[in-house]
């Protein structure tokens, strides 16, 4: 089968959230079908990179972006009913260049990864199509305006409606609609687009995100995630505010890394803190996770999966965490993670790992057996086998008689 497909972000390396699931998406569907990639390059040193990612496809298609020109372009989106995300993620380039593909090509399936990209397929007819929204876009948007003030708050509120009216609109576009969790899928049923949907979760490398049989530091916790992104800053804030003076009263040689790349400097200078490290990027994450003696994912703002808990969980290092972050991993806090929502939760939850050693390795053992089980890319791929015959079978019985 010759497959089209498109996503917001260039899928090599797979080393952030939004590149993570396509790419294991295209590494499988290429062991069976023939697949063209077309995506977008935020700069020449990201497009150099992306282009190793031809061995796990048939061909890749890539327009190369600048920031402040898509900045433009989503500005001027802003007074008009379009949500400014849909302007950030277009591209002239990459639209002819879809196009070319289908003049020149019979595809027998198109797959949309992102929202934000289905724009460049959806008036395409005759052939089936699924939309894999990923996580709810807006519904980001929307919890935002409990975070910033007016009248910043208004514009995350304006987006986030144009948002949640232009995914109702363009589910209606394909035959069948994806999300990652089931939170997220419900979230997309309740829009009532009439339009067939599933959801399928991320998977863990968990080959190479496993533990080393070294020691960890019990008095060391990290955190890992881009400082550029909100959601992560504002954790970060919190937690320095309201966990971290409890936890270092308690234990005052404890140590608290927050790995990610690029900090801005309010997120720097929590560095300036007493036991805090800030690393900025780092070339490989493991090392700082597997010496610690949790890894913490205190997110207030959280939709669909946090890959750092898969990870963390992966290599055998537990996890505290909201509760709504949690809630887009399958696992059961108490269980394989512990969860947490007030200061003093976490701090309780933190020490009771640090403080018993009996406790934090049956949390290590459960939460890798938990990946292996539930998470492994192989059995999240099975389930997008099934979704893709099932959206050819419908497309099939609606339209075949008239192909």
């Amino acid at each position: 089968m010759k497959i089209l497909y498109v996503c917001h972000r260039f899928p090599f390396p797979p080393k952030r959230g939004g590149k993570i699931r396509p790419f294991n998406m295209i590494r499988h569907l290429s062991q069976r079908h023939e697949v063209s990639v077309c995506s977008l390059a935020r700069s020449e040193a990201e497009a150099q990179e992306g282009r190793g990612i031809q061995p796990h496809c048939a061909r890749f298609e890539m327009a190369v972006v600048s920031n402040p020109v898509q900045t433009a372009r989503m500005l001027a989106r802003l007074p008009s009913p379009v949500p400014s995300s849909m302007g950030y993620f277009y591209s002239p380039e990459l639209a002819r260049k879809v196009d070319a593909l289908l003049a020149s090509e019979r595809f027998d399936l198109i797959f949309v990864h992102c929202s934000s990209v289905a724009q460049y397929v959806e008036k395409v007819r005759g052939i089936p199509k699924i939309l894999d929204f990923g996580d709810m876009d807006s519904q980001k948007w929307l919890e935002y305006v409990n975070y910033k003030s007016f009248p910043l708050s208004m514009g995350y509120w304006l987006e986030g409606t144009k948002l949640v009216r232009e995914e109702k609109r363009l589910a209606r576009r394909f035959d069948l609609c994806t999300a990652t969790t089931r939170a997220e899928w419900e979230t997309l049923e309740s829009y009532g687009t009439g339009v067939s949907s599933d959801w399928f979760p991320n998977g863990v490398d968990a080959d190479f995100f496993k533990p080393d049989g070294d020691g960890y530091d019990p008095d060391t916790i990290s955190f890992i995630g881009r400082m550029d992104y909100y959601p992560n800053q504002e954790a970060m804030f919190r937690f320095c505010d309201e966990v971290w003076p409890l936890l270092r009263s308690r234990r005052p040689d404890m140590k608290l890394l927050i790995v990610g790349a690029d900090p801005i400097p309010a997120v720097q200078k929590l560095g300036e803190r007493a036991g805090i490290t800030v690393t900025g990027s780092v070339p490989d994450v493991r090392p700082y996770i597997l010496r610690s003696a949790a890894m913490v994912a205190p997110l207030n703002i959280a939709r669909g999966t946090q890959n750092k808990i898969l990870e963390a969980m992966a290599m055998g290092v537990p996890v505290v965490s909201s509760r709504i972050a949690a809630g887009g991993v399958d696992a059961v806090a108490g269980e394989h993670l512990l969860v947490a929502d007030s200061a003093q939760e976490y701090a309780e939850a933190v020490a009771s790992i640090i403080e018993q050693p009996a406790e934090r390795d049956r949390l290590a053992r459960a939460g890798r057996e938990r990946m292996l089980s539930h998470h492994a890319w192989p059995r999240s791929m099975e389930r997008l086998d099934t979704i893709l015959d099932r959206c050819l079978d419908e497309f099939q019985s609606k339209h075949g008689a008239t192909q």
